[in-house]
């Protein structure tokens, strides 16, 4: 099993065109003391459309751990990068989680050429060690979620400042594949319509076990906080995008993660 930012003040919840969330979110309890942003092992990027393997993890710390322990973990899962296996790796805390029924804390995000590169890297004792000795100690809760992304262009590592819009969705047990198709659909069409997002990635999870359940995941890059919050203030689309797949969800779960600068290393 895959166990797989500097903290902004909490930012005013909104609704989101890009998340199709459907609750305010809750600001992140916790943050550790460095952030860490990990390069890429291969090409820094691509220039002509590709698939690349998104892995999201969403980890809950324990309220009483202790700092000690917190940096431990995260310097533990950031420093998995000397495996050579994936093209980016970066791990810290939420700027911003919205989930009824989640809250999670901190988020690993990596990338990798392949299925099969995901699989070494999940299989590596070092991962497993990690896992074991830093995460699962201090953790309450964990979800994982892993998609293909088609069509993918441009930096496997989204640049130091980043805001990352990741978001998952859980449909109802009675819909059926031409409406996963229209959901699918929808996602895919927020970068046509909005500028401000510099990558988008989505697709069906092929790891359920680790999922809660939930089988579509998205995520949007944008070049900061201050571009991802101009582009969900667009209240007209966020109706128009929520009213197209409203009667096809049963959950959704929104975190935004700033990707933090190589200068805090």
């Amino acid at each position: 099993m895959t166990q797989c930012l500097r903290l902004r003040p909490p930012l005013t919840p909104h609704l989101s065109p890009f998340s199709l969330t459907f609750q305010s979110p809750k600001t992140a309890a916790f943050a550790f003391r460095k952030p860490y942003s990990i390069s890429p092992r291969m090409s820094s990027s691509s220039s002509s459309p590709q698939q690349v393997i998104e892995h999201i993890v969403l980890f809950k710390v324990k309220p009483e751990t202790e700092p000690s322990k917190l940096n431990s973990m995260l310097t533990g899962l950031n420093g998995l990068t000397s495996l050579n296996l994936a093209l980016h790796l970066t791990a810290g805390p939420v700027l911003r989680t919205g989930s009824s029924l989640f809250s999670f804390t901190h988020m690993l995000h990596s990338r990798y050429s392949s299925k099969d590169d995901l699989a070494a890297y999940s299989a590596h004792p070092d991962h497993l060690h990690v896992v074991r000795e830093t995460v699962l100690p201090i953790c309450e809760d964990i979800m994982a979620v892993d998609w293909v992304g088609e069509g993918f262009s441009g930096s496997f590592a989204p640049p130091p400042g980043s805001a990352l819009k990741v978001s998952f969705l859980k449909l109802k047990e009675s819909v059926v594949d031409g409406a996963k198709d229209e959901v699918l659909g929808v996602i895919r069409g927020i970068k046509d319509g909005s500028p401000a997002v510099q990558q988008l990635t989505c697709g069906e999870n092929f790891s359920p076990a680790r999922a809660k359940g939930f089988s579509i995941a998205s995520l949007a890059v944008f070049k900061g906080v201050t571009e991802m919050e101009a582009a969900e203030s667009n209240k007209e689309l966020v109706e128009s995008r929520k009213e197209k797949v409203r009667n096809h969800l049963d959950g959704v779960i929104v975190v935004d993660y700033l990707v933090p600068g190589s200068a805090s290393l």
